[in-house]
């Protein structure tokens, strides 16, 4: 199991962004979180087992909830987390 640092850019806070990863997570059985940054950005830190499963979720990460626009996602393995759930961070 691998785990991933995303970062997405555009206007991703204050318009239900987060609430959309973590539906969209649970929906696929993603494990990891989800969190606003300071500089405006969201950071989503999850598990992933195949390229496969990662790529499929940063496309999802692309729609975004309604009043959001996703400039870019950039992606960065990193260090194994193993997580229980997928949750909200502050």
């Amino acid at each position: 199991m691998n785990t991933y640092k995303l970062i997405v850019t555009g206007r991703v806070q204050k318009v239900g962004y987060r609430r959309f990863v973590i539906e969209m997570a649970e929906t696929l059985g993603y494990r990891g979180y989800v969190k606003n940054t300071t500089d405006g950005n969201v950071e989503v830190v999850i598990n992933a087992s195949y390229e496969e499963d990662l790529e499929f979720f940063i496309s999802k990460l692309y729609d975004g909830s309604m009043f959001s626009h996703v400039e870019d996602v950039t992606c960065q393995k990193i260090d194994s987390c193993i997580f229980r759930s997928f949750e909200k961070r502050s």
